[in-house]
């Protein structure tokens, strides 16, 4: 496995150490001796248990389902039985939802403990442990209660990768695509060229396109941590995707490539991105797999927009394409977005 350069996020909650192609079985050194408490979950217990032996551990379920304030609860009633104090050390071992519950556990739980991250998807890696975004669903609602606060450490482990079903690679596809659409085309041209290696699992393939990932996600933090400004930029796809995840259960990788061909499509009416671009994105969605077209028609998922943590009062923060590699922050009525939706499926 080639050893890729440690990459790093500055944020207010201090300075997070992102290193992709760190084993998990090296996580001790980033404990550096502190009595530490690992919340994982069902899967990641099954397949990895013997990296895990010996280390005080919180077992969650897994799913969208445990992603809510009950899961929060039942873990600070497990540290506060445990006795954990405010040295104490959290590490999150699992997909996207235990990250994000992670964090917000150890960013409300005695008014703030340290954590680490130690991700073990591919929507994870690239996505839920970089940028300090932690958080639960609430009424359906995603990731509608919540906290920015920076991990000390994210490991990446692609070995971890290996276990995982062909849907979660897929899904993990998708928030890669996305950071080339809106930032970097030659990572863009990269994943065309590399669709069958990709496809086949390559693991040093995975773990450039992660570390690409995750430095153009740092690059974009480090300039707005708290999301009021340019982060927005990552949402590409999103606000569709959202909505189509609410109304549909759809996962969420699939539900933002749809999202992502939409926006596209409504990029080149309002910035004229060209139909040769639009239909580049597509192509390379369907290529990896990934779900291209509405399940549903567009009238039934308008309506889950309104509770979008973007909007600001009659408006949407919406992400648009002027070309592949180039995304455009643009406000757009919501009005606007639902009409569109209804009337494009």
């Amino acid at each position: 496995m080639v050893a890729h350069p440690p990459v790093y996020v500055e944020g207010k909650t201090g300075r997070s150490l992102i290193l992709v192609g760190e084993p998990l079985a090296n996580l001790e050194r980033h404990i550096a001796g502190r009595r530490t408490v690992a919340v994982t979950d069902q899967n990641v217990k099954k397949h990895w248990q013997h990296l895990l032996a010996g280390m005080d551990t919180i077992v969650i379920g897994c799913g969208e389902k445990y992603k809510n304030l009950v899961t929060v609860e039942f873990i600070y009633d497990q540290l506060i039985n445990r006795q954990v104090d405010r040295s104490t050390l959290l590490v999150g071992i699992g997909g996207g939802i235990t990250c994000d519950i992670t964090g917000f556990v150890a960013s409300t739980y005695m008014r703030g403990i340290s954590f680490g991250l130690v991700p073990t998807s591919l929507l994870a890696q690239v996505d839920a442990s970089v940028g300090g975004k932690t958080g639960v669903n609430h009424r359906g609602f995603k990731n509608m209660i919540g906290a920015f606060n920076q991990p000390e450490f994210v490991l990446c482990d692609p070995e971890l990768l290996t276990t995982l079903p062909e849907e979660e690679i897929t899904c993990g596809l998708a928030e890669i695509v996305k950071h080339a659409a809106i930032g970097d085309p030659e990572l863009f041209a990269f994943l065309e060229e590399k669709v069958a290696a990709i496809k086949s699992r390559d693991l040093d393939i995975l773990a450039r396109l992660v570390h690409r990932s995750v430095t153009i996600k740092a690059k974009i933090v480090n300039q707005d941590e708290r999301e009021s400004g340019p982060r927005r930029i990552l949402n590409f796809g999103h606000t569709f995707g959202h909505a189509l995840e609410k109304a549909t259960g759809i996962a969420h990788g699939r539900a933002v490539s749809i999202g992502m061909v939409l926006a596209a499509r409504l990029s080149q009416e309002l910035v004229g991105l060209p139909a040769s671009e639009s239909d580049r994105l597509e192509r390379l969605l369907h290529d990896l797999r990934l779900s291209t077209r509405l399940p549903v028609p567009g009238a039934k998922i308008a309506r889950a927009m309104a509770m979008d943590k973007k909007r600001q009062q009659d408006t949407i923060f919406f992400v648009l394409l002027r070309a592949i590699g180039r995304g455009q922050i643009r406000q757009v009525s919501l009005a606007t977005l639902q009409k569109w939706l209804s009337g494009s499926a």
